[in-house]
Order: structure tokens, then C-alpha cells, then sequence
């Protein structure tokens, strides 16, 4: 019995494939075809253009007392219930300017002197 069990073992060993180490086994195509649906892929939705960036420039030099009058001007719009930055005053005035006639934006350049630009070295 024992060598009939042990022919029947060596039969079956010798039948079955042992897939090589390292190998990689490929699938046939319609077979994974078959078995995995196609997913519809959506259309990517239309990019809108880019609006170009504004760059912001940091170049000025004011002396304090404008400074104070800037803070001024914002009290003056708190009180009248609206909440502004600096940059929004600054920005309202280029705008009331831009508006002013030649005569009218003569008027309101007289008086300013020039300011001295420089940095002060470090000691």
C-alpha cells in the first residue's frame, strides 16, 4: 500500500506546474478585460485662465506726520461706520487724484517738498 500511495504522489507532483521563481505570470488580456469594467473617465471641466497676478510694491517713503493723518482718516471713516486699512486710504486718494483736473491736481502737489529717500545707515 505504501508504494501505491507514494506512485500516486509522484504522479501528481509531476503534473502540476510549479510556476519559477522570479517569473511573473501574465494574464491574458481578455480575460482581465472581461472581468473588470471600463470605467467612463469624465471629461475634466474647462479650466478657466488664470488672472495675472498683480504684483505689490513696497517703495515709498513718508514722513510721520502723514502717517498720523492716515490714522486720522480711518477714525474718520470709523465713525461713519466703515472699516478701511491703510492701504485702502492710500489707494482712494491715488483715485480722488487721478479724477482731479490739471489746475485742481497743480493745487494740491503745491506744498510738498522733497523728503530724503535714504536709509539710515546701521550703526
Amino acid at each position: 500500500m505504501a508504494t501505491v500511495k507514494a506512485e500516486a504522489t509522484a504522479k501528481k507532483t509531476a503534473t502540476t506546474k510549479i510556476p519559477a521563481v522570479g517569473k511573473k505570470t501574465v494574464k491574458p488580456v481578455a480575460k482581465l478585460a472581461a472581468r473588470k469594467p471600463v470605467k467612463a473617465t469624465p471629461e475634466p471641466a474647462e479650466k478657466k485662465p488664470k488672472k495675472p497676478k498683480t504684483k505689490v510694491v513696497r517703495d515709498f517713503s513718508m514722513p510721520q506726520i502723514e502717517y498720523q493723518k492716515i490714522a486720522e482718516i480711518k477714525e474718520a471713516c470709523l465713525k461713519a461706520g466703515i472699516r478701511v486699512k491703510k492701504n485702502i486710504v492710500l489707494r482712494a486718494g491715488l483715485k480722488a487724484l487721478g479724477e482731479m483736473n490739471g489746475a485742481q491736481l497743480k493745487h494740491a502737489m503745491e506744498g510738498f517738498g522733497k523728503i530724503r529717500t535714504a536709509r539710515p545707515k546701521k550703526p
